[in-house]
């Protein structure tokens, strides 16, 4: 890999983070202002849609007819689903868990990769894998804010979507990966933005109370969720995958720790050396696996 690909990738490494990091509180903002996790779900992946559709018109006809049934089924376990499960389990949770939990997604992409596609995974990476993982892990234990009587149920949702990440991510990079990353977060964002409306029509979304203010904040930060954490992040997401391998782009839910902690000093709180060294070690870890990505190539 050239030296300007590779800082290419951490732009669009560290673009992902700041985008992502910030969606979950999105989530709350919306949960706070009576929308239920269905609507701000629903509105998020609707929205991306909408924003997409002009685009997803003539990407559809350049995608060969038997690679469409991918395309979509890559933005329901990519987007439609994950969205759904962590506003659901951001009812019980918080949004610090939530978002350290989402750094399993590396861990499944691997587990995927090696059950299902039979691949070796080099050593290094899965050390990179493991520090990154276990300085997500000691940051979070070292908000003394910690609950640690969360919901299991709603845990088992965050886990859940990971899970689905692993599997796109190894299913766009094997099957798709001829098709150009706007092609395919177009079309399947368009497409999952049907069954995104059916659900806001059945859950009232229209008629429940849009006459007040709360609904509006809500649904404003929902539909900033789907313009910006989904429709944006999946076009140059998709694209990372292509560029840089599975492995890698999954690594960006370590930079969401780093973008929690830049929120957390915009609001005041305080950091001690402790976190520092986490994030050193998530840094490592991501470092380590970039650079066997870059060897292989």
């Amino acid at each position: 890999m050239q030296p300007r690909s590779s800082l290419l990738n951490w732009g669009i490494f560290i673009a992902l983070s700041l985008i992502w990091g910030s969606s979950f509180i999105l989530m709350k903002i919306g949960l706070d202002n009576q929308l239920s996790p269905y609507d701000i779900a629903a509105v998020r992946i609707l929205s991306s849609g909408l924003v997409l559709l002009p685009v997803a018109f003539k990407a559809f006809r350049s995608i060969p007819v038997e690679k469409r049934w991918p395309v979509f089924l890559s933005g329901t376990l990519g987007s439609l689903l994950p969205a759904f499960l962590f506003c659901i389990a951001e009812e019980g949770i918080d949004s610090s868990l939530a978002g350290t939990l989402n750094a399993l997604t590396p861990v499944f992409v691997i587990l995927v990769s090696a059950i299902v596609y039979k691949t070796q995974t080099p050593l290094y990476k899965i050390i990179g894998i493991c520090l990154a993982f276990a300085g997500s892990i000691l940051l979070l234990l070292s908000n003394r804010g910690l609950n640690l009587g969360e919901s299991y149920l709603h845990v088992a949702y965050v886990i859940l979507a990971t899970l689905l990440y692993g599997i796109n991510v190894n299913m766009v990079s094997r099957q798709l990966s001829q098709i150009p990353s706007l092609h395919i977060a177009s079309v399947a964002l368009s497409l999952n933005a049907i069954p995104a409306l059916l659900v806001l029509i059945v859950n009232g979304y229209f008629t429940g109370g849009s006459q007040t203010e709360g609904w509006w904040i809500g649904s404003a930060a929902a539909a900033a969720l789907g313009i910006l954490g989904t429709a944006l992040a999946s076009v140059i997401f998709y694209m990372l995958v292509k560029r840089a391998g599975g492995i890698f782009a999954s690594m960006v839910t370590y930079g969401i720790p780093f973008v929690a902690i830049g929120w957390g000093i915009v609001y005041g709180e305080s950091y001690g050396w402790i976190q520092v060294g986490c994030l050193l070690l998530i840094l490592t870890g991501v470092y380590l696996t970039n650079r066997t990505v870059s060897d292989t190539k």
